[in-house]
């Protein structure tokens, strides 16, 4: 059975904890968070840098921060994670990252030691459960890496991914904006791939409660324009850009 490789937290422990979800549909709710370690992506203006912008990556973010991994990636079993999920008493577990399908064999051992918990993972989109994870799934969070983010199309738009996203009732849409002309792709990806009405959402791009606000004033606006659902980051007005919250 392989290890979880996780996030750590300011102690240097995993980084498992209670807090509110503070984004898309499930915003409000009490949940557990785990969050894994490692990326297949790299965006500019990430908040979780720590997770795959390890020494030796030259993958450009607008900090130009690294870390050391040693420091910021631990080792866990499954079923340790499992134990560490149960005590927070919570009956939702969010599973974020970093991308954390890029470890579903772990994943699945994890979830099979928690049988009774509801499941809500976090992707970028661009990987694919595995059937021991996707039957244990209750909501994909999925976010696509619009052009903004630095990524290349080719890998962070993958057709066949998004039309198997499109097509899951389970799976919603949160779609990062800095700049109103964001809004234009969004609108192409929803014309090609027709997404679930009430299913997208928009989401100011920002680390502090100024910029959030600030960017939600015109974004609420083109929501209503177009028919999108608009996502704030509560976490961020409570606690900061800080971990395990």
């Amino acid at each position: 059975m392989a290890d979880l490789i996780l996030a750590t937290d300011d102690t240097g422990g995993p980084e498992i904890f209670a807090s509110l979800q503070g984004e898309g549909p499930s915003a409000g709710t009490p949940v557990a968070f785990i969050r894994t370690s490692r990326c297949n992506l790299a965006c500019t203006w990430c908040d979780t840098a720590y997770t795959w912008r390890f020494e030796g990556d030259n993958r450009p973010h607008r900090d130009g921060a690294t870390f050391e991994r040693k420091a910021n990636q631990v080792s866990l079993s499954p079923k340790e994670a499992a134990q560490r999920i149960a005590a927070t008493g919570q009956n939702r577990v969010v599973i974020t990252g970093g991308e954390p399908l890029m470890q579903c064999g772990p994943l699945a051992d994890m979830l099979a030691e928690l049988p009774d918990i509801e499941v809500e993972i976090e992707t970028n989109g661009t990987t694919k459960a595995s059937s021991h994870v996707d039957v244990r799934v209750d909501q994909y969070n999925v976010s696509p890496k619009l052009a903004h983010s630095g990524n290349p199309g080719e890998l962070a738009l993958i057709p066949e991914r998004l039309d198997h996203y499109a097509s899951d009732p389970r799976a919603f849409f949160k779609f990062v904006i800095a700049k109103p002309e964001d809004v234009d792709e969004v609108l192409s990806l929803r014309r090609t791939y027709r997404f679930k009405p009430g299913h997208v959402f928009l989401m100011p791009e920002g680390t502090d409660s100024e910029t959030l606000r600030e960017r939600a004033m015109w974004l609420s606006e083109l929501c209503l324009e177009h028919g999108f659902r608009m996502s704030d980051r509560v976490h961020i007005h409570l606690y900061g850009d800080t971990r395990g919250t």
